[in-house]
């Protein structure tokens, strides 16, 4: 198997011609899927004479590149594939974004292997696509793709109505205690962050994760609105898919599962300042489609670095409260298989594996 050169990110990405490429490994099996919801912002052909373009012309042509958000509109994969469609404006034009929900992106993903050697594909993944690839034994794996760029990070918030008669992580403990099957908490899809760090503060609080009563969604507009119905007694979200609630004050944000408290919400403690022995951060990526050629590979990795040195891309990691978490090449190789390890471990450990 070739080698290549290692690319952690940094100010320089290095010279593209001198890294051959190298594949990942399989990782466990996964789980197939029921139900998609495809929704497709049609655009114009791509325009690659923008900078960072002209290497990217020379292995798709004048065909335009297209990013599929594996989630409900406004998660934060629909979120992430946005703002890379916006970035990606001054350097390839146009660009298609569109929505294949369910089962933790894992339907998304049964739809995109099929889309082998197309280097025109694209697809937003992170923490949440391995989760649900485990939860639910998907027969489809990342390995079946070609690993580009880790873009992301986002903590988690645990938040309850306005209106709700609990008013911080104090009372979700009590509650918890007493009968944890009596707190709903509304999330994110099965397997995913929002229900790993429900199992992590269950287990911390001294509640059994496996009785639960977890409400998964397919994206954050759904959970949102599961929590402000009233039907979950709280509810787990990132930062930048509840943060327009909490500053309208629709929502009141408890805790965040942070080491540090959030520049996005300074009067938000962690929930180990709340006495919960927590923490999770969540992390989105791209891939693109298996057996693509290494100048293909080599062009889409670079393409996608260069984005995240755009301003409009700087200016969505500020808006959104992500962390810049940039990272390539065979580093992102294995910090996505030692994911896969920490979280098949993890949800054993809180009995949702």
């Amino acid at each position: 198997m070739e080698q290549r050169r290692s690319t952690v990110v940094a100010d320089d990405p290095g010279d593209p011609a001198a890294r051959p490429r190298r594949r990942w490994h399989r990782f466990a099996p996964l789980v197939a899927a029921v139900v998609a919801t495809v929704a497709v912002v049609a655009t114009a052909p791509v325009d690659t004479t923008g900078a960072g373009g002209s290497a990217l012309r020379d292995v798709i042509g004048d065909r335009q590149l297209r990013i599929m958000a594996p989630a409900a509109p406004g998660g934060g994969w629909d979120q992430t594939s946005r703002e890379m469609q916006g970035a990606l404006r001054e350097l390839v034009g146009r660009t298609e974004v569109y929505n294949v929900a369910g089962a933790g992106g894992t339907i998304g993903l049964s739809q995109f292997v099929r889309r082998a050697g197309d280097p025109t594909e694209l697809m937003t993944t992170g923490l949440i696509m391995i989760g649900a690839v485990e939860a639910n034994d998907s027969p489809h794996s990342l390995a079946e793709t070609t690993p580009l760029v880790r873009l992301t990070t986002d903590y988690q918030v645990v938040a309850v109505a306005a209106d709700s008669p609990i008013s911080d992580m104090a009372g979700v403990v009590a509650a918890m205690r007493s009968d944890i099957a009596a707190v709903s908490i509304s999330g994110g899809s099965a397997g995913g962050a929002e229900q790993i760090l429900a199992g992590l503060i269950a287990k911390a609080v001294g509640a059994d994760p496996a009785r639960m009563s977890y409400v998964a969604h397919s994206g954050g507009g759904e959970a949102l609105t599961t929590l402000l119905s009233g039907r979950s007694t709280i509810g787990i979200s990132g930062i930048s898919e509840l943060m327009p609630q909490i500053e309208a004050g629709t929502v009141r944000a408890l805790a965040v599962s942070s080491p540090e408290r959030l520049p996005a919400l300074p009067d938000v403690p962690t929930l180990r300042e709340t006495g919960v022995d927590a923490e999770l951060q969540n992390w989105r990526g791209v891939v693109a489609t298996g057996d693509i050629s290494p100048e293909q590979e080599q062009a889409l990795e670079d393409l996608l670095v260069n984005m995240t040195r755009t301003d409009a891309w700087r200016e969505a990691l500020a808006r959104r409260g992500w962390g810049d978490a940039t990272l390539a090449g065979p580093e992102f190789e294995e910090f996505v298989r030692s994911e896969q390890d920490r979280v098949s471990q993890v949800l054993d450990e809180i009995g949702l594996g």
